[in-house]
């Protein structure tokens, strides 16, 4: 039988990084990232040993956004996208790769609510999901890039060991998210059935910025850059440029809108 690979123990945490946490800085939910990573394990190995089945009753988003259709709300969106799905395809079973993906979609679930985030959907091999940040922007931006880093955290400390006992092909992604105001919208008058989603600007950047990523990197808009905490901007840099391989302006200044990359 295969064993959990070990966890290491947190450190002790001191007044100042607990004030730091407090005021947006460090890495959110960071005393529970060790526990998320073991429970990962935990899961991912059951769903290839014993075809363990996740709960996908529906989670709070879909009330969140049917009590607030036709609404406009600041949002940060963020877009977790699966690199290498195609050649998983042709090298694994059918239902092998369908736990894979099943897995990797619902572990990136958990990480979305683990940092008090939304799932939109599932997208082929994508998660979207979302931040409301109407009352504390600020506080929010700081939360979707912990998130995001968790993320990569979670694939490779979490998932990608399991999959390696298994030799399956490890798991890399591309992240990517933007702010600004989105359109909570419903396609149909049924109040309770009808398909719900977002529209905005942020949704369509996201999504860009994602495809321009490299695998395992985190990109953001420079929308939410401005909003972080100063010991997060540190982290990040701005991206350059090359030719006509980022075009998109800032609506309200002209200027070519800033993408920065994580760098630690």
């Amino acid at each position: 039988m295969s064993k959990d690979p070990p966890v290491e123990g947190t450190e002790p945490v001191s007044t100042n990084d607990i004030v730091d946490m407090m005021l947006g800085g460090g890495k959110s939910n960071a005393l529970d990232t060790e526990s998320l990573i073991k429970e990962t394990q935990k899961r991912v190995w059951s769903s290839l040993k014993k075809g363990y089945e996740y709960d996908y009753t529906a989670d709070e988003s879909d009330k969140f956004l049917r009590s607030h259709v036709d609404m406009k709300l600041h949002m940060i969106v963020i877009f977790v996208d699966l690199i290498g799905s195609t050649e998983m395809t042709l090298q694994l079973p059918t239902e092998k790769l369908a736990i894979i993906l099943s897995s990797f979609s619902q572990e990136m679930r958990y990480v979305i609510k683990h940092h008090e985030g939304y799932v939109l959907k599932y997208v082929g091999d994508a998660v979207i999901g979302y931040y409301v940040a109407e009352d504390s922007p600020l506080l929010i931006a700081d939360n979707a890039v912990n998130c995001a880093r968790t993320m990569i955290d979670v694939i490779e400390r979490g998932i990608n060991p399991i999959l390696s006992e298994y030799d399956y092909p490890e798991l890399r992604v591309k992240i990517g998210m933007d702010f600004g105001e989105n359109t909570i919208v419903r396609y149909g008058s049924d109040q309770a059935r009808s398909h719900v989603d977002i529209l905005g600007p942020a949704m369509s950047i996201a999504a860009k910025i994602t495809a321009l990523a490299r695998p395992n990197q985190i990109l953001i808009g420079e929308d939410i850059y401005e909003k972080l905490h100063p010991s997060l901007k540190q982290s990040f840099k701005e991206v350059e440029w090359h030719g006509t391989q980022w075009n998109y302006r800032n609506r309200e200044t002209g200027k070519l809108y800033r993408v920065y990359a994580l760098i630690d």
